[in-house]
């Protein structure tokens, strides 16, 4: 009789432990925040995926995450080679005489590129700002057209840039969602020089001034990026951290305070790491389906990606990804290699979260009469 009731005990339990698991795992999850500020963007870095918004697309003025783009610009011309770390700069009276924040440069003196850069990047000097603008463009109008070329190039589609700084200007706005873009491909495209913007301080003059992103003092995933405040634009940030291999960019515009930027920024970045995974959906170059071709000398021809490719989902629901393949039906040789010839839809819960374009993985020339005539028949019936 006690081992009877020992095994309905332990039938019991188990029962109890397998449901407990089931509900655990299918939990769903909670919405994202909805801080008091005018807009924000939480981008998954790998995927460019959003995970979560609020007037994500909102023109708005971007007040000193402005020199984000400058410092862009700088790091292009470095990679390039037409600027040098430590080439001299020569401080015109206009870059000293520009008013706000300062890395406190002086009229007529050279400060070396390197020192300007820790001066925007760290210090958010205006200063430094223009000073850098003039040096690349003859003057900070011509750096402004650079400024809004990049922006196009990068999709920056709500963005229009009036000077290097953010100083206030009726033609200077952007967007979050444009801001995420640009973060994004500052840290893709330059990463070595990216890591300029975890520092938490710099000294120049001998004045030691501080980064004014708190995040950066308080979470140690935090390596940046961009505080900003102007009375239009109230209190920004732009900030990215890595925890393990995942990486998150949180943009925040106009909040009330200090206090109220950093803690939206800080309550987004944990709901993103929390309730969120980033997969590698795709390698570049593997061959991941395949495709008809009519009047070639091959039938057939693999597809890939250009690159390595992500998705940014809520956790648990990877298994319930699918994929639905978009693919030209009368794709016909010639095929130039790296071709676009359709797209994959990645889909959870029949809504697609993103697509990705497919490409062929060779060339395929046109095929003999033969070949010609029996895909033209085909094709026919």
């Amino acid at each position: 009789m006690c081992k009877i009731i020992n095994s309905k005990k332990i039938l019991f339990f188990t029962f109890v432990i397998i449901t407990f698991s089931v509900n655990s795992f299918s939990s769903p999850i909670p919405k994202a925040p909805n801080p008091n500020v005018s807009s924000y963007v939480l981008m998954d870095y790998d995927s460019g995926m959003i995970i979560a918004s609020k007037e994500p697309s909102l023109i708005l003025p971007p007040a000193s995450i402005t020199k984000i783009m400058t410092s862009y610009i700088a790091f292009t011309e470095i990679e390039n080679k037409t600027l040098s770390i430590n080439e001299d700069v020569l401080v015109s009276k206009k870059a000293w005489q520009t008013g706000g924040s300062k890395m406190f440069i002086e009229v007529g003196k050279k400060v070396k590129v390197s020192d300007l850069l820790h001066g925007i990047i760290t210090s958010s000097g205006n200063d430094a700002s223009v000073a850098i603008a003039e040096h690349i463009s003859g003057d900070e109008e011509t750096f402004a057209i650079y400024m809004n070329q990049i922006a196009q190039n990068l999709g920056m589609n709500d963005t229009n840039y009036a000077n290097s700084t953010g100083l206030p200007d009726d033609d200077l706005y952007t967007s979050a969602k444009d801001i995420a873009l640009l973060s994004r491909s500052l840290i893709k495209d330059f990463p070595k020089k990216y890591k300029l913007y975890s520092k938490k301080e710099y000294v120049y003059n001998e004045i030691k001034q501080y980064s004014r992103n708190k995040l950066l003092y308080i979470d140690d995933t935090v390596d940046g990026i961009k505080t900003g405040f102007t009375k239009k634009a109230g209190y920004c940030l732009v900030t990215s951290a890595q925890r393990g291999k995942r990486r998150l960019i949180s943009v925040v515009m106009g909040a009330k305070s200090p206090e109220a930027r950093t803690n939206a920024s800080k309550s987004l970045l944990e709901y993103g790491f929390r309730f969120y995974e980033t997969h590698k959906i795709f390698k570049a170059t593997d061959i991941i389906t395949t495709a008809r071709v009519f009047n070639g000398d091959k039938q057939e021809v693999g597809l890939v990606v250009k690159e390595d490719s992500y998705i940014a989902i809520p956790r648990r629901q990877i298994k319930n990804i699918k994929k639905t393949f978009v693919i030209d039906q009368n794709l016909s040789a010639p095929i130039s290699d790296d071709e676009a010839v359709g797209y994959v839809a990645i889909k959870l819960n029949d809504n697609t979260l993103t697509t990705i374009k497919l490409y062929s993985a060779e060339t395929v020339s046109e095929g003999n009469l033969y070949r010609r005539t029996i895909d033209s028949i085909i094709k026919k019936f």
